[in-house]
């Protein structure tokens, strides 16, 4: 089967479009066709090598971390699912593998699609809508009423974290430029920053809760908006010893490595009497069933910008590593 293959670090000359063998379910796997597959920021700082010390993968690696497809055959243990399901699922990060025609997923981490969506749309959902119900659900705990404030929320997790922080019952704040203030507000944002010339910084202690989807300049302004004993989650700055504790496997060395570098923002978080947390979203496939679920209630939007042909992957992940993607980029093998 051809698949995107990571066989060494760096550009995107270190990944080709090859041919390899088709993978064998687990007991517990489903083995899917792949008909189309969302890509992320995650896929490309994969590819230069950013997550290595913290994913450990073995090279050659197929690459691609979610995707919609048809079921094709099942493990002896499978239970909720049979060939000929259309199914969607986020890959586990130790397996990855959906820029692939075939993929092996656990049958936890996969749920039927949307019946209402296509495999492009489908594609889109799974690994930035978990992102987004995870942090705000059960990092956050957004409840009614409260002020949520989302940097970046026109971008692939931002467009799903705007929605579903409205389903959770908030007023949501989020910044976004000119070219897609249209977008986020007819996902229902209440308010919208102009970061290119405003400061999200200009008001103090406003927000109940904070989703940083930017890092950087914007995190630091962030700090300076919320309201005391509240929390900032942030999925895109520094990871701190709670991520390695909770979402990597609880591996002591990188906690500690965590500890170190992230010391600067956690003061940042202290003095600004708040609390910081680094997310690393998990597979869930009752996750994704209710996301489906949204879908068909007509309660979450998919918010696709480009789709790419499978040939030009590189191209798409080009595309996404430009910051220009307004929702999500998914390339297709139909």
């Amino acid at each position: 089967m051809r698949a995107y293959v990571l066989k060494h670090y760096g550009g995107p000359e270190g990944s080709l479009l090859m041919d390899v063998p088709a993978p064998a379910p687990r007991p517990r796997d489903i083995l899917v066709a792949v008909r189309a597959a969302g890509l992320n920021p995650v896929d490309f700082k994969f590819r230069q090598g950013k997550l290595r010390a913290i994913l450990r993968p073995k090279l050659p690696f197929v690459l691609g971390n979610e995707l919609a497809g048809e079921v094709i055959a099942v493990g002896r243990d499978v239970k909720r699912f049979r060939a000929g399901d259309r199914v969607f699922a986020r890959v586990a990060k130790d397996r990855a593998g959906a820029f692939a025609e075939q993929a092996c997923v656990d049958e936890d981490d996969a749920a039927h699609m949307p019946r209402n969506l296509d495999f492009t749309a489908a594609a889109a959902i799974p690994l930035a809508g978990l992102t987004a119900l995870q942090a705000l659900r059960d990092e956050l705990h957004v409840k009614p009423g409260q002020k949520v404030l989302i940097s970046g929320g026109a971008g692939g997790v931002g467009t799903f974290a705007i929605q579903i922080a409205k389903w959770l019952g908030a007023h949501v704040t989020t910044t976004a430029s000119k070219r897609g203030e249209a977008l986020v507000r007819s996902l229902g944002c209440n308010e919208v920053i102009d970061y290119t010339v405003e400061d999200i910084s200009n008001g103090e202690g406003q927000f109940d809760a904070g989703f940083d989807l930017i890092g950087g300049k914007t995190l630091d302004q962030m700090f300076e908006v919320m309201k005391p004993g509240t929390r900032i989650v942030s999925v895109a700055a520094i990871p701190e010893p709670q991520t390695a504790i909770r979402d990597l496997g609880g591996r002591r060395a990188l906690s500690a490595i965590f500890w170190l570098i992230s010391y600067g923002i956690r003061s940042r978080a202290r003095r600004a009497g708040i609390s910081y947390r680094y997310l690393f979203m998990h597979p869930s496939g009752s996750d994704l069933a209710l996301l489906a679920e949204l879908v068909e209630q007509g309660k979450l939007k998919v918010i696709v910008d480009r789709t790419y042909p499978f040939a030009k992957i590189t191209e798409a992940l080009d595309y996404v590593e430009s910051g220009r993607a307004k929702g999500k980029v998914v390339v297709t093998n139909q």
